[in-house]
């Protein structure tokens, strides 16, 4: 039976929720909904915050050696379609030649009122 790692990363803050970060079970890397929350980014548009998204989920594939091409899932929950134009830009730049499969779902709030977007990822190692 592969073994269960999970992780949080001082890198991106303290977690003060039941969850970590990131599980790693077997051959896959399941990286929790991340936002920008805490970070300059929590009061601006969906791009930036989407950008500092993916600055975090960098900062875990760094750590963990992982190629950002070995993306294969994305989820995002967006608080409104209406900036998707500005959210594709970030999502073709930080995907590069390596499209993921992809879930993108409108909800009409996430935990903080500031917050535009929340994405999870799954990559294969």
């Amino acid at each position: 039976m592969d073994e269960v790692i999970r992780k949080n990363y001082p890198e991106l803050g303290e977690v003060n929720a039941p969850y970590v970060h990131s599980v790693k079970h077997g051959n896959t890397l399941f990286i929790s909904g991340l936002t920008a929350y805490g970070t300059a980014a929590q009061h601006e548009g969906i791009a930036e915050q989407a950008e500092e998204i993916f600055s975090q989920i960098r900062k875990i594939t760094s750590i963990e050696c992982i190629d950002f091409s070995s993306l294969i899932k994305v989820t995002i929950f967006i608080t409104s379609f209406k900036k998707l134009a500005e959210l594709r830009k970030v999502l073709y730049r930080n995907y590069g030649d390596h499209l993921p499969a992809s879930s993108l779902v409108e909800v009409r709030s996430l935990f903080s009122p500031d917050l535009s977007i929340e994405i999870e990822v799954i990559f294969g190692l």
